[in-house]
């Protein structure tokens, strides 16, 4: 499932060449894999340890959000260990949507992180709680929700 209109390669077409500036929507999917089990992780660990990988998590959010997702240590991982084993894609993706899905991730990371620095535990559990749940559709069932999320809103700014 992509999060964009970039068309399904033709038949006879080269599925391995990407449209310039679109991304194997597969590394996404890798990063929410390794970022659902940092958030599992911040849940089970004491605040202290909890708000240290929170930090590093959202630092690696905000590389994602800022320099897009194809900057970030998960694509490097992607590209380097991970995609030379499978097929080409089937499909491309553009990256814009899976950016403002990191800046989401981000948004969430810092309100969790200042729950905790405020002592509202249970309010930071419930933010990376409510992360996480988005970081695993994306993991499980390649629905990413901060990228539909961007595509309602650049509908409802294109109809505005």
């Amino acid at each position: 499932m992509t999060t964009t209109a970039t068309p399904r390669p033709t038949p006879g077409s080269d599925a391995a060449a990407p449209p310039a500036g679109a991304i194997d929507p597969r590394g996404p999917q890798l990063a929410a894999a390794l970022t659902a089990v940092v958030l599992v992780t911040v849940l089970l660990l004491p605040t202290p340890y909890a708000v240290a990988l929170l930090a590093v998590q959202a630092v690696l959010f905000a590389v994602g959000a800022v320099r897009g997702v194809q900057a970030t240590p998960h694509a490097w991982l992607f590209r380097t260990l991970v995609r030379p084993r499978l097929a080409p894609p089937t499909e491309w993706e553009a990256p814009e949507p899976p950016r403002f899905a990191q800046a989401v991730g981000l948004a969430f990371a810092l309100v969790g992180l200042l729950a905790f620095a405020a002592g509202a535990t249970v309010v930071a559990q419930v933010a990376v709680g409510l992360a996480l749940v988005a970081a695993l559709l994306n993991a499980v069932f390649a629905f990413c929700l901060g990228c539909e999320v961007y595509l309602l809103v650049r509908r409802f700014i294109a109809t505005a």
